[in-house]
């Protein structure tokens, strides 16, 4: 081991680095200034984004994961700064997101006494942390940091939260040495799949007549895409997904029957309730998945392959199990496969898709009409944007239309927030998402409500100071629409607290030096796109779309997934 003179707060640099960290989104204070000092050292080596917001932090190191497939890293100071954090973190375990919080706290001799900025930020974040601890001794950092780093990646990802007393930044350490945690005596995140269940699953699925498969966020997340299409294509098999399994099959692939859920696709939830054998995969049968789950897939025999333990038979019953990640898994599925054909049960899922695209698509993508509907502005951005985009979305009515209407091809193209639902998270998390992609240069779309967009405003900030060539798309419907949506068809249309008084866009826009561009007419929307993509550095676009507009199909309450509404007149 190495003579040193070190602080504290180096050694939590020293081990950024050694983790190959490259980028920290953060916010300074009083408590995590000695961390703040010892980057300045370093600076060649990592890189700081100052955002506007701690949640900007977070939800930047959140698009940042998501799309680099590294651990996220994100540093904000105590008391407010801490408790900034906590939706992020919420959002990032809901997802499987890997990161790694850095919290500065009051020194040691002030914990417990309501210190200035002093909050229990290991307390409050312990039930939506992977893992958290409160480091009081510099001696402790190298060790700790090793095992919030191995935590968050390893097994289902996750977010880790290290919080670090003053005293313990300031210390001196004089010996130091940092080795990458390889494994944890009482964690064990790696599952074998069970050759006996692994047979069990084969023999259903050459067996049945009517196979689907529903792929999740673990099939990107362990990185078996190509795993899923040699099944699918050995079965004759036709595949959905989730929202955050979108772009884990091709959306122009034959065998992909759309997207499950409340505002899935037609097929994709009537083949749900029709098969005889469900494949999840990488997938927690979420209730925006199931909707009633006591009308859930009960006609099949359902064989689950999910890393997670916990989340087997939770929410769905289920016929094989089989705990492990999905690409292990589906190496030992796929050599027990027969070639099959299911010629029937594929025209079934045409007829299923050639009706939602009379009843549905031919309305939302008309360009014809006097009004801009949300699903005609997505789909017109999507074939204008090259192969690998990756789009970012928000919540709500503009996060439905991005995730019907794009056309998601490329891995992890796609990052959204998926079982928190976080408005605000998709400005900061695109920010992020640039960061991790700008070596590769593949452009980056930002999709965005008018609700969603005021909440993390601020970071604009971010993309005037650092130049991001980012690109902004605004539905902006003044209203809260999704609120709206159910405010129509489940309150009488008692439209009380969800109407937006906005303001001027564009103008706050451009007060940040940003290119801004409002629109609301059809013969716009084309050459507006085009001016976006050619518009070096950032662009925004403001697309004013119809006002009180449904996204169809959905769910209704109480409903089976194969109980969809297709339009309005059919409520």
């Amino acid at each position: 081991m190495k003579e040193y003179d070190i602080s504290g707060a180096e050694a939590v640099t020293l081990a950024l680095i050694a983790e190959g960290v490259d980028i920290v989104f953060g916010y300074p204070g009083g408590s995590n200034l000695p961390i703040y000092d010892s980057f300045f050292k370093h600076k060649e080596q990592i890189n700081h984004v100052l955002v506007r917001h701690e949640q900007g932090a977070i939800h930047a190191a959140e698009g940042y994961a998501e799309v680099s497939g590294k651990v996220g890293v994100c540093m904000v100071t105590s008391g407010p700064g801490a408790t900034n954090l906590i939706t992020g973190i919420a959002d990032a375990q809901l997802d499987s997101v890997p990161i790694v919080c850095i919290t500065g706290q009051v020194g040691i001799s002030n914990l417990g006494y309501d210190a200035f900025q002093e909050t229990d930020v290991v307390g409050i974040s312990m039930p939506v942390t992977k893992w958290n601890y409160q480091i009081t001794k510099a001696e402790e950092i190298s060790e700790t940091l090793s095992k919030a780093f191995y935590i968050a990646r390893s097994g289902r990802p996750g977010p880790v939260l290290i919080d670090i007393t003053k005293n313990a930044q300031t210390e001196k350490l004089t010996q130091f040495e940092y080795e990458k945690c390889r494994k944890i005596n009482s964690y064990h995140p790696k599952f074998r799949p069970i050759d006996e269940a692994v047979e069990e699953a084969a023999m259903l699925l050459n067996n049945a007549t009517k196979p689907f498969m529903v792929v999740g966020h673990g099939v990107l997340l362990s990185g078996c895409k190509d795993e899923v299409a040699t099944l699918s294509k050995t079965l004759d098999m036709p595949v959905a997904s989730t929202l955050l399994g979108l772009s884990a099959i091709p959306c122009d692939n034959p065998l992909y029957a759309g997207m499950v859920g409340l505002h899935g696709n037609y097929a994709a939830n009537k083949m749900t309730n029709e098969c005889d054998v469900l494949l999840a995969v990488g997938m927690r049968f979420d209730d925006r998945v199931t909707s009633n789950v006591q009308k859930y897939a009960r006609q099949a025999k359902i064989i689950h392959i999910e890393i997670d333990p916990s989340e087997i038979n939770k929410l769905v019953s289920v016929s094989v199990p089989i705990v492990s990640d999905a690409k292990s898994a589906l190496n030992k599925l796929i050599p027990l496969l027969q070639t099959s054909s299911h010629g029937q049960w594929l025209d079934i899922m045409r007829n299923y898709r050639k009706e939602e695209e009379e009843k549905v698509f031919a309305r939302d993508l008309d360009s014809n009409t006097q009004v801009l509907r949300m699903g005609r502005v997505v789909k017109a951005i999507s074939q204008k944007m090259p192969n690998g985009t990756i789009t970012v979305t928000d919540v709500g009515q503009n996060q439905m239309a991005a995730a019907r209407y794009f056309d998601y091809q490329s891995d992890d193209c796609l990052v959204t927030s998926g079982g928190l639902g976080t408005m605000g998270f998709a400005l900061p998390a695109a920010i992020g998402a640039w960061y991790a992609n700008k070596m590769l240069n593949q452009p980056i779309v930002c999709i965005m409500g008018d609700g969603g967009f005021q909440m993390t405003i601020e970071e604009l900030g971010v993309i005037m100071q650092y130049k991001i060539p980012l690109k902004m798309i605004l539905l902006n419907n003044n209203y809260l629409g999704m609120i709206r949506q159910l405010q129509d068809m489940y309150y009488d249309s008692r439209y009380y607290f969800g109407e937006l008084q906005n303001p001027k866009f564009t103008k706050i826009v451009e007060a940040y030096d940003i290119p801004a561009k409002k629109i609301s007419k059809q013969e716009e929307l084309l050459p507006a796109i085009q001016e976006m993509l050619t518009t070096a550095g950032p662009y925004f676009l403001e697309v004013k779309v119809e006002k009180e507009d449904n996204i169809f199909p959905v769910v209704p309450s109480g409903a089976g997934v194969d109980e969809m509404i297709l339009r309005k007149e059919d409520e």
